[in-house]
Parts: C-alpha cells; sequence; structure tokens
C-alpha cells in the first residue's frame, strides 16, 4: 500500500515536468500553423519590443551612471547670428553672462570671417568672445572645420565659394591649423567640436561629406592640441550607432521636437521621441564605444517656414513660446545628459529687447536658475 501511495506521489511529481518538455514541440506545432505574412508580422512585433526594451534599459543605466555628476547649462552664440537681428553682439554675451548667468559657451571660429581676404587671417572677433567668457570664469567648446552651426551651414569664404573642396582642402587645413595654435592654451578652452552634423547631407550648403576629410582633420586637431577633447556630433535624430572612424573624446547630440515641415505634409511637426529615447542613444553608444554623450543642441527658437525675423511672433510661438521653451529645458534635463546647449540665446535677447517681451529671456533665467 505505501509503495502504491509512493509510486502515485512520484508520478504526480513527474506530471509538471513531462509538461515542461513538451511547451517547445507545441510551440514549434503552432508556429507551423501560422501563414507566412503571419509569422512575419510576429517577428516584426517582437523584434521592435526587444528593441525598445533595449534602448530603455541602456537609458536606465546612462541616467544611474551620470547621475551624480554636475549639470552644467550652456549657450551656443553666434555673432553673425546677433549681428542679423540688428543686436550688439557684445552687449548680448555680456546680457547673457550677467544677467543669465551662463557661463558656458560653445562659439564659432567661422572661416568666412577669420580669412575674408585670402591669406590674411582676423581673429579679433573670437578674441573678444573668449575674452569676456574668460572674464566671468566660463568655458568654451569651439567649433571648427568647414561646417560649423547656424545656416548655411559650411560658412565658405567669398573667394573660395567656386572651388572644389579638393583643391580647398590645403587652405582649410591651415586655417584649423591657426586657430587650434591661437587658442589651445586659452584657459577657457573646454573641447573642440569638429564638423557641426558632419554627415548630414539634407541640410546645409556643403560641398563634402566623406568620412575621409573627417577623419583627416581630427588627426590633425589631434596632433596639434593632444590635450583638449575632440567632441564630433551624431547627424540627426534617428537611431544610429557612430562605430565608425574617428573615435572623439565625446559624442555630441542634437535634439529638435517642434519643426515646419517643408517638404511634405507643409505643417508643424512634432517629433515623437521620448526623453528616454535620447537616453538610450547615449547609452548604447557608451557601452559599443567607451564614450560619453553631451547634448551640444537642445532647440529654444522657433524652427518656422521662414527666417525667425520676418516670421510674425504669432508664428514664431507656434513652434517656440515661453512656456514651450520650460518644457523643452525640462525635456533635456529628463534625456540624462550632464552637459546640454541652449540653441537661441540671440533670439530670447531679440524678443526682450526689440519687442519688450522678456518672457523667454525670464524662463531661462528661472528654469537654469533652479540647477
Amino acid at each position: 500500500m505505501i509503495k502504491a501511495i509512493s509510486t502515485s506521489i512520484m508520478a504526480q511529481k513527474k506530471k509538471p515536468v513531462s509538461r515542461l518538455r513538451k511547451i517547445p514541440t507545441e510551440v514549434s506545432a503552432w508556429w507551423r500553423k501560422r501563414r507566412a505574412w503571419q509569422q512575419i508580422v510576429l517577428v516584426t512585433l517582437a523584434i521592435i519590443v526587444l528593441f525598445f526594451v533595449t534602448l530603455y534599459a541602456a537609458s536606465v543605466w546612462y541616467r544611474l551612471k551620470h547621475q551624480n555628476e554636475p549639470l552644467n547649462y550652456g549657450v551656443t552664440f553666434s555673432e553673425p547670428y546677433a549681428r542679423s537681428f540688428d543686436l550688439d553682439p557684445q552687449e548680448t554675451l555680456q546680457a547673457m553672462i550677467d544677467d543669465l548667468d551662463i557661463r558656458h559657451y560653445r562659439l564659432m571660429s567661422y572661416w568666412s570671417d577669420i580669412e575674408k581676404q585670402q591669406g590674411t587671417y582676423d581673429f579679433s572677433s573670437l578674441d573678444w568672445q573668449f575674452d569676456m567668457v574668460e572674464q566671468s570664469d566660463g568655458t568654451v567648446s569651439l567649433a571648427i572645420g568647414l561646417r560649423q552651426p547656424r545656416w548655411p551651414e559650411c560658412h565658405l569664404p567669398s573667394w573660395a565659394k567656386e572651388q572644389d573642396i579638393d583643391e580647398l582642402y590645403p587652405e582649410l587645413e591651415d586655417v584649423m591649423t591657426a586657430v587650434v595654435n591661437r587658442y589651445k592654451d586659452r584657459p577657457s578652452l573646454k573641447s573642440y567640436q569638429l564638423e557641426n552634423e558632419y554627415f548630414l547631407e539634407v541640410f546645409g550648403r556643403c560641398p563634402d561629406h566623406t568620412r575621409e576629410r573627417l577623419v583627416k582633420e581630427f588627426d590633425l586637431v589631434k596632433r596639434l592640441d593632444p590635450d583638449t577633447p575632440i567632441i564630433v556630433s551624431l547627424s540627426n535624430n534617428y537611431l544610429g550607432l557612430p562605430l565608425g572612424d574617428p573615435r572623439p573624446d565625446q559624442f555630441g547630440v542634437s535634439v529638435y521636437k517642434r519643426v515646419y515641415d517643408a517638404t511634405i505634409t507643409k505643417r508643424y511637426f512634432e517629433y515623437p521621441f521620448t526623453s528616454w529615447y535620447y537616453g538610450g542613444r547615449a547609452g548604447l553608444s557608451e557601452l559599443f564605444t567607451g564614450k560619453d554623450s553631451m547634448l551640444h543642441e537642445l532647440q529654444a527658437e522657433p524652427w518656422a517656414p521662414i527666417p525667425i525675423k520676418k516670421a510674425s511672433i504669432e508664428e514664431q510661438n507656434k513652434s517656440m513660446d515661453a512656456k514651450r521653451l520650460a518644457e523643452r529645458i525640462d525635456y533635456g534635463e529628463a534625456t540624462g545628459f550632464r552637459d546640454i546647449y541652449l540653441w537661441g540665446g540671440e533670439w530670447w535677447y531679440w524678443r526682450k529687447v526689440k519687442f519688450n517681451d522678456p518672457s523667454l529671456w525670464n524662463t531661462v533665467k528661472t528654469k537654469l536658475g533652479e540647477n
């Protein structure tokens, strides 16, 4: 009797094990019954789910890894862009330093400004910008190369616009060498940003996007100044791992949320990317390359169907107003990046002094004062 009960108990214990062994067979049979299109849909859904789970996990890892590092807010400043708003550039930059208390700046070394006459360099504009930032104990991330922020992206001197890039490269190399040698010992210099969004071929008027030139420029700057980090920015909002050469010291990421689509819909478009999407990209980039990322261009001005200066206030507010600006700064912080440079300081000041509208300026002042 005891033996029979024991045998029965053992049989019951084996049933779950047997059931588990049957699951792969049953799943295989179920899968074979699916039609080809159903299998394709299921595999696609599985890949999508796995992708987003991986991306979210990478974003959590990235935030946790960098959460105790200081949060640094900066701003991009372009003297020609300030002048395009009929502003005094020195007054504009000084206001950002004194009133907004911003200490980190991305400055430009436009070839078109430095070598207006072939063979003659003029650094007077960039010199006073460095001087002003240093007087406030600030830092500079210096854009170098042919492609730098603000339209038309590639800032060729007028005398060089008809020449082929291969013919121009020795002269570009000369002006880059002069820029690096002039500013590499400046105490405010924190980093170089080499060739802004270099591979973004669909935007800007640029003659060349070959990786070979970018690598040559990277190697040149490293030879001239091996101690200052070099940032290379990714080309757009979409996914991609920066696995090719050159391998910079840090990656730069642009974040634009609301823009006017002039090609297809002819209306304003809001990119659906969440903040953790960008954190996930940064996390994956760091896991694969060992290099950190920074937000070198956070949209904080309108993207309108016409130049901002020609757009009405109502049109400007469709893509950026004080409320959206506050939300955008919160969004930037939520990505997990610890170095965040805002894009649009000249515009905030223009609205303040030319239209008696300090709402944007005060929003930045308040939000940055909270950090």
